[in-house]
C-alpha cells in the first residue's frame, strides 16, 4: 500500500482546535501530523482551501442485501457513502434472510468483503426465540431490537418478549423504540385517510415515548447496555434529561432536525419514515438535546425504497429515505450557519459513535489513527441534485438544499476512494472490531 501525503489541510485535532499543516498516512495508518512535513509520497493531495475530518461513521443504515438489492444493494450504498463522507457504517438485520443468526451475520460480511468501498459492522436481530445466538454471534456491533414498525420474526413488542433479551447477556442492544399496540390500535382509529400526513398521528410522540419508557425501564433494572436508535420527540429527549444512565446512549437523525410534519406537504410520501417526522417544537427539543449532550450522536437510518414504491400513496408506500450522501453536509451546513460548530459535527459523526460501538482507533486524526479520513469544502455550496446521487434509489428528500461542506476526497484505509466525483470502485473496506 503506498504512502499518501495530504498537503495544506485545515486539519481537525483531537482537541477540537485547527491546525493548518500536513498528514503523513502509511499502511492505511496515520502517522505524522505536523505544520510541514517535508518528506514526500507515492500519492500528494493539495488541499489548499479544504477541511480535513476523521471519516462519518454512520452508526444506523438498511443497506437492502442479501434479498431487497432492488432498492439498495452493498456497492451502491457504500459508493453512496464514499460521496457522502461515510468510512464505516453499521447496518441493520432487517434483510432477507433476516440477520438472525451466525450463518446469516457471516454471509453478509463475505458480502461486504467482496463489495463494500467502505468499512462496514452490522447488527444481530432479535426475535423471541433466538436468545442463545444474541449473545453467541461474532463479529457483530449490537442486537436490534424493532419493539415496533416491523412485521414478522423481527417484531418484538410485548414486554415478555424484550425482558429476556435484557436479562441475558452484555451485548449493546439498540432499540427502535416505538409502541406496536399503540400503533394498532391508532391505524383502525384513521383507517381509511390515505393523507401522508396522517402517519406522524398514527404513529404519534406518545407511541416513540411509551417504548423508550420501558426499554430504559428494563436497561435499568438489569444494568444492561442500551443505545435508543433515532430519537424523534421532544417528549423522548426531555425524559432522557430526567434520567439517563451512564450506560445509555441516544442518536438523532438529521431528517428529525431539519425536517418535521410540513414536508408532506411538499415531497409527500418521500417524508414517510419510522419514526415519523414530528412536529417544529419537536425539532427544536432535539436540537437543544444533541447541543447539551443528552443526544449522543447523529446516524441517517438510510433506508431507500424506489420512487415507484414510494408512489403507490398512503398507506400502500413504504416508511423510509436515504441518508448517508447527504448527512455531513447538512449538519456541517448548520455548522457554518452557526447552529453548532464544525467540531461538534465530527464528534457527533466520528468520535462519539467509535466510543459508543467500541470501535478502536476510529474518529479521530492522530498519529496511530486509521486513515479514514475526509477532505470537505466549507466555502462553497452546491445543491443536491438527483442526478449525482449514487444511492439505488435514486432520489433524496433533501433534493433542491443548497449544502456546503461537501466531500471532496474520501480516503478508506489510506487509499483515496472518492476524488472530486470520481469514484475508484476497486476500494474495499474492511470489517469493524468491536470492544
Amino acid at each position: 500500500m503506498s504512502d499518501l501525503l495530504i498537503r495544506n489541510a485545515r486539519i481537525l485535532l483531537p482537541n477540537e482546535n485547527f491546525l493548518t499543516g500536513d498528514v503523513l498516512i502509511q499502511e492505511g495508518k496515520i502517522v505524522r501530523v505536523e505544520p510541514e512535513i517535508s518528506t514526500s509520497a507515492a500519492k500528494e493531495i493539495d488541499a489548499t482551501g479544504l477541511t480535513l475530518l476523521p471519516g462519518v461513521i454512520d452508526p444506523q443504515v438498511h443497506f437492502r442485501e442479501p434479498g431487497l438489492e432492488y432498492k439498495e444493494d452493498l456497492f451502491t450504498a457504500s459508493c453512496a457513502c464514499a460521496r457522502g463522507g461515510v468510512t464505516s457504517f453499521l447496518e441493520m438485520p432487517n434483510t432477507r434472510p433476516l440477520t438472525i443468526t451466525q450463518e446469516a451475520l457471516d454471509d453478509k460480511l463475505a458480502l461486504a468483503a467482496s463489495k463494500c468501498l467502505v468499512n462496514y459492522g452490522f447488527f444481530i436481530g432479535a426475535t423471541p426465540e433466538n436468545l442463545d445466538a444474541l449473545r453467541e454471534a461474532n463479529p457483530t456491533c449490537g442486537i436490534k431490537i424493532f419493539m415496533g414498525s416491523s412485521h414478522g420474526a423481527l417484531l418484538v413488542s410485548r414486554e415478555a418478549e424484550i425482558e429476556p433479551i435484557f436479562a441475558k447477556g452484555t451485548r449493546l442492544i439498540a432499540v427502535h423504540a416505538e409502541d406496536q399496540a399503540r400503533i394498532n390500535e391508532r391505524r383502525k382509529q384513521f383507517q381509511g385517510i390515505t393523507e401522508p400526513a396522517i402517519h406522524s398521528q398514527i404513529q404519534d410522540n406518545q407511541a416513540a415515548l411509551n417504548a423508550t419508557i420501558l426499554a430504559l425501564k428494563l436497561s435499568k433494572k438489569y444494568q444492561r447496555r442500551l443505545h435508543i436508535l433515532h430519537l424523534s420527540t421532544g417528549e423522548e429527549a426531555e425524559l432522557l434529561r430526567q434520567d439517563k444512565p451512564s450506560w445509555v446512549t441516544a442518536e438523532v437523525t438529521p431528517q428529525h432536525l431539519l425536517l418535521n410534519s410540513s414536508a408532506y406537504e411538499k415531497i409527500g410520501t418521500l417524508a414517510q419514515m419510522n419514526p415519523p417526522l414530528r412536529a417544529p417544537k419537536d425539532n427544536e427539543v432535539l436540537w437543544q438535546a444533541l447541543l447539551d449532550g443528552v443526544i449522543d450522536f447523529i446516524a441517517t437510518d438510510h433506508a431507500p425504497h424506489t420512487l415507484e414504491e414510494k408512489g403507490k400513496g398512503y398507506p400502500q408506500s413504504p416508511s423510509g429515505m436515504p441518508g448517508v450522501e447527504t448527512s455531513l453536509a447538512l449538519m456541517l451546513t448548520q455548522a457554518v450557519q452557526g447552529r453548532c460548530s464544525v467540531a461538534q459535527v465530527s464528534h457527533w459523526m466520528s468520535a462519539a459513535v467509535a466510543k459508543a460501538y467500541g470501535i478502536p482507533n476510529k474518529g479521530l486524526i492522530a498519529p496511530n489513527y486509521d486513515a479514514d479520513i475526509v477532505l470537505v469544502d466549507l466555502e462553497n455550496y452546491r445543491p443536491v441534485l438527483r442526478e449525482e446521487l449514487q444511492t439505488k434509489c435514486g432520489w433524496s428528500p433533501f433534493e433542491g438544499w443548497d449544502l456546503t461542506g461537501w466531500a471532496q476526497y474520501t480516503i478508506v484505509g489510506g487509499q483515496v476512494v472518492y476524488d472530486r466525483g470520481k469514484l475508484d470502485t476497486t476500494v474495499r473496506g474492511t470489517a469493524l472490531s468491536f470492544s
